[in-house]
């Protein structure tokens, strides 16, 4: 989704103001400052540290935080309500509000999640801004695929079941022995994890043929299914890089067609004025 663009909504100073908090330099700085706070917030995991420089690092992440809120005040008034109708934004404003909350009594666990200030840098960035984007275009394709994988679990966790799941056998018991273990040990095999010596072969030492359910198995979860995962997301990721220059087209044209009708008024007006001196 592309987000709006609140600037044309907006003149004069707050105009002024949008152009300096979303400027290049000032988006550097925010950057810096996050990367900054970042590791501040790691050295306050180590004990030494903070017994040392605990008062240096205090105030270096308070003032972070206060040049996060200041930051925020000068959008709410360069864009007033319009602010909210930017998702970043609206990530932003949580974030920081965490980072504002009291640490103490009921709050105290708002305290860890201070690192959230970290991720920041999603909606700062704009690289990392279409990275999310892209993800968020590629969630029903996911599910979509995801809906399809539980499908092909289900009926091979049933007939994993009723092939291996019947033997005797405490091992085969373990793994097949009904349709939850045998989900779970499939799942096992998709990722690669030692599904070869640790289940095929020794399934296969009580059925030899075992692998010609196994491979096909491997095949669809593990190499298909994956690229599906992989050419949905490469597809979001085009849409993304498209959406963004057709919304410039569409600037480009909204504003060549303003400034066409701005041109006819002044013609008419100095037609106006010809013919008055004629007279």
């Amino acid at each position: 989704m592309v987000e709006p663009d609140l600037k044309p909504a907006i003149q004069g100073k707050r105009r002024a103001v949008s152009d300096f908090v979303e400027g290049t330099a000032f988006v550097r700085f925010i950057v810096v400052l996050i990367l900054i706070n970042a590791v501040t917030l790691g050295l306050e995991t180590n004990k030494d540290i903070m017994a040392s420089y605990g008062s240096i690092v205090y105030v270096i992440d308070k003032s972070i935080l206060a040049v996060f809120v200041f930051e925020l005040l000068l959008k709410f008034y360069a864009y007033r309500l319009g602010f909210f109708k930017s998702g970043w934004n609206v990530f932003d404003f949580i974030i920081v509000g965490i980072a504002v909350l009291p640490a103490s009594g009921s709050f105290a666990v708002l305290r860890s999640l201070r690192i959230l200030r970290v991720l920041r840098l999603l909606s700062v960035v704009p690289q990392m801004r279409r990275v999310i984007s892209a993800i968020g275009y590629s969630i029903p394709g996911m599910m979509s695929v995801i809906s399809v994988l539980l499908i092909i679990f289900y009926v091979s966790a049933v007939l994993a079941t009723k092939l291996f799941g019947m033997h005797p056998d405490p091992q085969m018991q373990e793994w097949f022995g009904t349709i939850g273990a045998s989900g779970y040990t499939l799942f096992q095999i998709m990722t690669l994890e030692s599904w070869s010596m640790g289940i095929v072969r020794p399934t296969m030492e009580i059925y030899p043929l075992a692998w010609i359910f196994f491979v096909p198995f491997i095949i669809i979860t593990s190499f298909a299914v994956l690229n599906l995962f992989i050419g949905i997301i490469v597809d979001a990721m085009q849409m993304v890089q498209v959406e963004p220059r057709e919304q410039d087209k569409a600037e480009i044209k909204e504003f060549t067609r303003d400034e066409l009708q701005e041109i006819h008024k002044r013609f008419d007006l100095l037609q106006k004025e010809i013919q008055d001196l004629k007279k």
